[in-house]
This record gives C-alpha cells, sequence and structure tokens, in this order.
C-alpha cells in the first residue's frame, strides 16, 4: 500500500508538493498517510525512513542530536540553546543536472511549534546559514537549508551546467522546500502548519525568487539586502573597479581605505544632525545633498593629503555614487550609493581583479581570457541580460499570486550597504506599488524596512539588531522579526510597532521604531534620544 501526497490547496498553505514523494505505510516508524488520524511519528532513524521515496532525490542520513550545543561538522560553528531534533541528510535532484544537498532539522516531542523555516545562503557559496537555522528552532521552528546546488566555492560549477546556474539563481530553495515539507509530515506524521523562508544578500535574493517564481512555497518571506537584480549588480562590481583605478591598470587602487573613511566621516559629520539628533548616524541619506555635503569642498589645496581629497580622487568617488551608466544612452545600469556608505566600498572594489569576475568570465562570456577593460557598458550589457539574466535575475513585479495565496513579504536594508545599494530595494518596491495601484493595496503584503547606520545584512552604527536573542533583546513581536512575521501571517497584524534595537556589552543601549518606507522615524523634539518612545514613524 502506497500513499502519494496531494497536490497543493490555495486555501492550505501547508499542503504544498508539487514534486510528489510516496511513502509506503507498512514499514518505518509509523503510519505514512499524512490523513491518517492514527498516523504515529517516526523514529529519528535511517530505519525509520526506508519506505521513504523521493521520485526527485534520496535520503543520506538520518541522524538524532541531542539537547544543547550542536556543533556542524566541518564548520567550527556552536550552536547553543538548541532543543532535541532529528537531523536529515538529503539530495533534490530537480533535473539530470542538478544536485541539491539539503539538511532538514526537527525538533523533537513538545519542542517543535509545528511550523517551518527554511534559510538562505550567502554569494555564491554552498555554506549553508547554520547561525539562521539555530535562530529559528530555538523559537521552535522546523528548519532546512541547502547548498543551492553547487559543492565548490568557485564558479566553475556553472561552466557547460546551466541547471545548475538555474539552481542557484531560481530553484534550489524550491526544491529543498518541497522535499522538506514532506520530510517533514513524515517525521511528526503532520504537515507544517506554516512555512516561512528567512534569507539575506543571496538569501534575500532566494527570496524573491520564491515570491515571485513560486508564490505558494510559503506563507512569510523575510528577504534582507536582497540581491535580486543580480546582472545589474554585477555590473556595478565591474563598474566600481574600473572607476577605482586608472585605465588598464589592475593594481593602484585611486581611493585608498583611508580616504574612503574620510568620505564617510566628513558625511556623517555634515548629515548627522540634520533630523534632529546627532548620534553619529544619517538617518535618510537622501537628505544629504550637496548642500549639506558637497566632495568638491574636500579637494586638496596643494598636493594629496590625510585630509583632503585629489581631483582625480574627487572623479573616482563621484563614478562610483553615480554608478553604472549606458554610455550611449545614459540609462541607469544599477543604482548609486547613499552618501554614508562609503567605508565599506573596497570590500566589491576587487584587489587585481573585479569582484565575480567569474561571472563574466566564464558564464557570460564563456572566455577564461576575458579582460574586463574591454567591457562595454552597452552592447556587452544587452548580451548579459539576453543570455544570463533570465536564469538568475529575480525582478519581476507582478508579484500577485503571492498575494493572492495570503503571502506577507517583509524587506530590510540598511542605509549603509555597501554590497546591495539600498536605493534599488526602494526601486524594486515603488515599481511593486505601482503594480499594485496604491500603497494601501501594496501595505497588505509587502513592507520595506531601511534602517538607518545597518551596513550590509548587518552591524552598523545605528539601532540595527532586528532579532530577539533571549536575553538583550526579547523575542517578541515588536522586536523579533521572525516572530513579527509569523504574527501579520497568523493574526494579520503588520508590523507597524517594531523596535530595532543598539546592543553593545550584552546590553541595549539605543532602541529606535523601525518605520515601513516611506514612513521614517521622526525625533518628536523632547525626551531621551535614545529610546524609541521619543520617536514616531511619519
Amino acid at each position: 500500500m502506497t500513499h502519494t501526497l496531494q497536490p497543493r490547496s490555495p486555501r492550505r498553505p501547508w499542503l504544498a508538493w508539487p514534486l510528489p514523494i510516496v511513502l509506503a505505510a507498512c514499514g518505518g516508524g509509523g503510519s505514512s498517510t499524512l490523513q491518517d488520524p492514527v498516523a504515529t511519528a517516526r523514529a529519528c532513524t535511517m530505519e525509520a525512513f526506508a519506505d521513504v521515496q523521493m521520485p526527485n532525490g534520496s535520503i543520506t542520513s538520518v541522524t538524532p542530536v541531542p539537547e544543547g550545543t550542536y556543533n556542524p561538522p566541518g564548520t567550527g560553528q556552536q550552536l547553543a540553546g538548541l532543543p532535541a531534533f532529528c537531523r536529515i541528510n538529503a539530495v533534490a535532484t530537480p533535473t539530470s543536472q542538478s544536485l541539491i544537498n539539503f539538511e532538514v532539522w526537527i525538533p523533537e516531542g513538545e519542542a517543535w511549534n509545528g511550523k517551518l523555516v527554511a534559510t538562505g545562503n550567502g554569494g555564491y557559496s554552498p555554506a549553508l546559514s547554520y547561525g539562521d537555522m539555530a535562530y529559528a528552532m530555538r523559537q521552535g521552528y522546523a528548519v532546512l537549508g541547502g547548498d543551492t546546488g553547487h559543492q565548490t566555492e568557485d564558479m566553475l560549477w556553472g561552466v557547460t551546467y546551466p541547471e545548475r546556474i538555474v539552481d542557484w539563481g531560481s530553484r534550489s530553495i524550491h526544491a529543498i522546500t518541497v522535499a522538506g515539507k514532506a520530510l517533514i509530515a513524515a517525521k511528526r506524521a503532520q504537515p507544517a502548519s506554516r512555512a516561512y523562508y528567512l534569507g539575506c544578500s543571496t538569501g534575500g535574493h532566494q527570496g524573491f525568487a520564491e515570491a515571485q517564481r513560486y508564490p505558494d512555497d510559503f506563507d512569510g518571506i523575510i528577504a534582507g539586502a536582497p540581491g535580486n537584480n543580480r546582472t545589474a549588480l554585477n555590473i556595478e562590481f565591474l563598474w566600481r573597479f574600473r572607476s577605482a583605478r586608472v585605465t588598464n591598470d589592475n593594481s593602484t587602487r585611486i581611493l585608498s581605505n583611508a580616504k574612503l573613511q574620510l568620505l564617510t566621516q566628513q558625511a556623517v559629520a555634515a548629515c548627522d544632525g540634520l533630523d534632529g539628533v546627532t548620534d553619529g548616524v544619517i538617518d535618510d541619506p537622501r537628505a544629504c545633498t550637496s548642500a549639506h555635503f558637497d566632495i568638491d569642498a574636500l579637494q586638496c589645496a596643494g598636493g594629496d593629503a590625510p585630509d583632503c581629497l585629489t581631483p582625480e580622487q574627487i572623479v573616482s568617488a563621484k563614478a562610483i555614487y553615480q554608478g553604472p551608466r549606458n554610455p550611449r544612452t545614459h540609462a541607469q545600469l544599477y543604482p548609486g550609493w547613499p552618501v554614508g556608505s562609503e567605508s565599506g566600498w573596497s570590500g566589491y572594489m576587487g584587489s587585481t581583479e573585479p569582484v565575480r569576475a567569474d561571472f563574466w568570465r566564464y558564464w557570460v562570456f564563456g572566455n577564461p581570457q576575458w579582460n574586463w577593460w574591454s567591457f562595454d557598458f552597452d552592447r556587452d550589457v544587452s548580451y548579459a541580460y539576453a543570455k544570463i539574466a533570465p536564469m538568475v535575475d529575480q525582478t519581476s513585479t507582478d508579484l500577485s499570486a503571492f498575494k493572492a495565496s495570503g503571502g506577507k513579504l517583509i524587506v530590510y536594508h540598511g542605509w549603509n550597504d555597501p554590497v546591495v545599494s539600498a536605493y534599488d530595494s526602494i526601486q524594486y518596491y515603488e515599481s511593486v506599488r505601482t503594480a499594485q495601484g496604491s500603497q494601501s493595496a501594496t501595505d497588505e503584503f509587502y513592507r520595506l524596512f531601511l534602517v538607518p547606520g545597518m551596513g550590509h545584512c548587518s552591524g552598523g552604527t545605528g539601532a540595527v539588531e532586528l532579532r530577539g536573542n533571549g536575553t538583550s533583546v526579547p523575542v517578541t513581536p515588536q522586536r523579533d522579526l521572525l516572530a513579527a512575521l509569523d504574527r501579520w501571517v497568523e493574526q494579520g497584524q503588520p508590523p507597524t510597532d517594531f523596535v530595532a534595537s543598539r546592543v553593545a556589552g550584552g546590553a541595549v543601549t539605543r532602541t529606535r521604531p523601525l518605520c515601513a518606507y516611506p514612513q521614517r522615524a521622526v525625533y518628536s523634539g523632547s525626551g531621551d534620544t535614545t529610546l524609541a518612545a521619543s520617536y514616531r514613524c511619519e
């Protein structure tokens, strides 16, 4: 006797298994049919899952993990405070070229809250986000994460294997989520009642892929600093490399780290107080116009010096602020950078070659000898969009299916992010709002939070902690994004009362309201400037 999991009903967000997993009822740790009221949970052993058949993949190991601190093999990480859980390692193969390794962690007994969180990845790395998995599991969730369909840090895995590029850029989260939901249901003899997604950077990109391409996978998505505009983002990295150097000189940077720090220091000095509070943070860099911060005023009177910029350095900085443009049409190819992000620019200026050069070298041009100085920001851009963008870009503004399924989307982005421009998240949000027809229609399912002082995904000078840790920051919907998303989905209450924290020395030193775009936090004019109660969203 076999049972095939049924396709999803639009009003039952947890029944989502487009890839059928067939479970035989006569073995393992209990009955396999999800509709059977006497079904029991399976043991956490490989033998208990012997009857589980994955047509597009397989289970490779099943291991019980005791309560306490878990050290994922080969990572050196120590994940404290976890409940006892069952760790299932598996592989998904949605195509003949695919090989997506993933892990599902399922809390044992009453430690499970009945829900699921899938986690994303960073950059082009196959590393699982174990920290995110532990963070969600501490709140009671079953969790899963995968390697995006490749197992090495280089980008050669995409050469001659276009489906692996699709797995990385668009499909892997869907594949492991479909399988992960079914494995959770098989283990616990009941499906997860809710499914959420959590990721930042490439993880944010993956969240956008889910909302746009697989709108029924998740009830809610948290996408931080999303690199969804991937082709354009890599165009910016190339532009930044070339803007920071003399033509054909790969080694000598025009703007040193010290000069980038100087730019940020001068910008903060000029614009910190524009919001009525002097706290070392530019709350809204758009207000920091040339009337307040004029880079030309930093030009050295004589030769180069630590407290000024040479004319060449000013030209270089202006090109990076501006962002890449088509030399023929003058069309903006990727947004420029907010004032205040300069001190982080060097991380993606490259060393002797542009960051993500292999994206162009191998994936776009298929030429190991490709020369980035010959890149044409008109002709070659068009070629890249035709060849690679359909596999990796997540820029559709049609989120109607995700909204219709009841999905909720929370996007956060640091104003000081030097890797993915906050302006890109703003432009995408505004395009979705136009497609939705009104602010109120967008507010029903989509909130964008711009975080003053935050860098790429986390860290920075402002109130940048958006997660509860159970000690200094409580795990409540008002202080923890995952809890806020769950409340929005379960109770229909959007995160309009969220408070971001700044933590130093294990204690909260500052709190601020996190206001949904286009609103921002405004000081009321009285009260302690370090307390959220002294601000309002407007």
